[in-house]
């Protein structure tokens, strides 16, 4: 039976490399898809990963219907077996429950990969409604990793090398400097993200005779 499945995971924990894997894998075994994207590094209509691979992409636009672009893709004779769509996160409450409309009604298999909590560590809408919809919500088994060497379990927004809690829930960072703000993302551990120390915050507190008020060292790198 067809199933909505959600895989979430911080950045850095590989759901683009994941998602570009399970496309291959499903048109090797003959089955045939369609493959969606929002806001992707590699720029619109383009599913893309921070190892260097891509794909072309349908752009997932705020005014797209699931349920129709796959009814028409369908009726024009185009046989659709399954989903991917990527940066699932940025997607409206509405067009989750339209995934989970063709999944029940249609018999397709949908893959959604996005990041669960934004830099607030606040739920994106659309990754709380496939929390609440899907089959099965699965944590990437890729550990992204703070500076600090520990697991990261926080996506932090870092404006201009200081790190900020409050802001727009979309922001796309910059990719090239020279703006005027220049905008970026970390991954952190719990506890560094709660002191708001991201690694520039951590290099000049190294170098500083007056380190902030904890040891840098309380969050040693995990033995193997």
């Amino acid at each position: 039976m067809a199933e909505l499945v959600f895989f979430s995971g911080t950045m850095d924990s590989g759901k683009s490399t994941l998602a570009l894997q399970m496309d291959h894998n499903h048109r090797a075994r003959g089955r045939r898809g369609l493959i969606f994207s929002k806001l992707d590094r590699g720029g619109e209509d383009r599913l893309s990963s921070r190892l260097g691979l891509s794909t072309a992409a349908h752009e997932v636009h705020d005014d797209l219907d699931f349920w129709d672009t796959v009814v028409g893709h369908a009726t024009s004779g185009q046989r659709i077996d399954y989903l991917i769509c990527d940066e699932a996160q940025f997607y409206s409450a509405e067009q989750v429950e339209q995934l989970a409309r063709i999944v029940d009604e249609m018999g397709v298999d949908v893959f959604a990969f996005g990041i669960t909590a934004d830099f607030r560590t606040q739920l994106f809408p659309g990754s709380r409604r496939l929390i609440e919809l899907a089959d099965k919500v699965q944590v990437l088994q890729v550990e992204a990793l703070c500076w600090c060497g520990r697991r990261a379990t926080h996506n932090a927004r870092v404006v201009n090398g200081a790190m900020v809690v409050e802001g727009e829930q979309v922001v796309v960072g910059d990719t090239a400097p020279g703006s005027e703000d220049l905008v970026e993302y970390e991954v952190l551990c719990r506890r560094h993200f709660m002191r708001r120390m991201n690694s520039a915050a951590a290099r000049a507190a190294s170098s500083s005779p007056d380190v902030l008020p904890f040891d840098l060292d309380l969050c040693p790198v995990p033995k193997a």
